[in-house]
């Protein structure tokens, strides 16, 4: 008889999630698939189409075996019914542990299930803090640290801010809930950068059907509730991607979630939207694949953003990072000027993209690893369990 298989049920709800998700199950299939199954479950949190099937395909990945098709419902009902929905799941599988990435609500939801139905979680992506509450990633962070058995920490700056809360590495005594063992492993998001930039520089077109030149436009991506769900922030953000396009004579490239399309309609107007469009000067596109969106982010000059992925994947990419918010988790970046925070007013979004269009200075440190940080989550969830 065979060795026993070590059974994981990992929990993605989100399009970054499901990147993410990708680089551990492709080291445990390449690599450990006689020692490790993974299960995967999408909650159905980005519920569209175009934002999760799509990339399953694009970036072959295996479909998840469960999709709860939790979808565009108020926080506290999704993540209700995540919980129902996650516990059935874990019942019928009874798995060694649960695997959960980074902050959203389907993060927070796989924690609390876990929890409550007593199975081991690891966390990956821990410790990251931009210590403001009023943030839900924040809380959602937070707690599934404290829920975890196993947490690898991406930078050692996250590891600091889990020792802060008194999760500290216990080496003598076997890892569990009241001993979490805490590890610095790297970014998975720096392994799949790398990974994918490959496939993407051979498959990818968009370059050519946007008739984009390299390093003749900048690149956007608007989502936080913050900034769409408040009109002033929706217009000063619109207004200050003007200015600096013109400013630079470059054009501004925005791939546009469906919700920010409709925020746009109802808080500033049809007419606004289409004399933005008729200007020409911000070229609003549907969503696209993540191979699309890296040739995006490889060959624009800049990118303005308020997503916490795509700060790290400019820095990946060696490209300066406008951050529409007014802190980060990403702290090592602001403080090395890679990225610069700013708050949704467009005189000042033309001020600080101009310091960082004209600075020559940057350098790009080590901060996340080596490329390898999956090989060694899954070592040491082998050696841990």
């Amino acid at each position: 008889m065979g060795m026993k298989k070590y059974k994981l049920i990992t929990v993605v709800g989100a399009r970054p999630q499901i990147i993410k998700s990708s680089a551990f199950s492709r080291v445990v299939k390449n690599s450990y698939s006689s020692q490790i199954e993974e299960i995967l479950v999408h909650t159905g949190q980005h519920y569209d189409y175009g934002m999760s099937d799509l990339f399953f395909k694009e970036l072959k990945l295996d479909k998840p075996l469960y999709n709860l098709g939790v979808g565009g419902i108020s926080d506290s009902e999704q993540i209700a019914k995540m919980l129902t929905g996650l516990e059935e799941v874990f019942q019928k599988e009874e798995p060694n542990a649960v695997l959960v990435y980074g902050d959203t609500n389907s993060t927070l939801a796989g924690a609390l299930a876990s929890s409550k139905c007593g199975i081991p979680l690891i966390h990956i992506e821990a410790g990251l803090r931009s210590f403001d509450k009023n943030m839900p990633e924040e809380t959602n962070r937070i707690v599934t640290d404290h829920l975890s058995t196993l947490l690898f920490a991406p930078t050692s700056i996250a590891v600091q801010n889990l020792q802060n809360e008194g999760i500290r590495h216990s080496t003598n005594v076997k890892a569990g809930v009241n001993n979490p063992h805490v590890f610095h492993c790297g970014d998975v998001m720096y392994d799949n950068a790398l990974y994918f930039a490959q496939i993407s520089e051979q498959q990818s077109e968009i370059l050519n059907q946007l008739n984009l030149l390299p390093e003749n436009f900048i690149l956007a991506t608007i989502h936080r509730k913050e900034n769409v769900e408040s009109a002033e922030n929706l217009d000063q953000i619109i207004q200050g991607m003007l200015l600096i396009a013109n400013d630079f004579s470059k054009s501004v490239v925005w791939p546009m979630h469906p919700r920010t399309m409709q925020a746009i309609k109802q808080k500033l107007g049809e007419v606004y939207l289409a004399e933005i469009i008729k200007n020409g000067k911000i070229k609003i596109i549907d969503p696209i694949g993540y191979l699309d969106m890296i040739q995006l982010q490889k060959h624009s000059i800049m990118i303005i953003t308020d997503s916490g992925g795509l700060q790290k994947e400019s820095f990946f990419f060696q490209k300066p990072c406008l951050v529409l918010r007014n802190q980060t988790e990403w702290v090592e970046l602001v403080n090395n000027g890679n990225s610069v925070l700013c708050e949704a007013k467009s005189s000042l979004m033309l001020e600080k993209a101009s310091s960082i269009l004209t600075s020559n200075s940057r350098s790009y440190p080590q901060y996340y690893g080596d490329g390898e940080a999956a090989s060694f989550i899954c070592r040491t969830i082998i050696n841990e369990f």
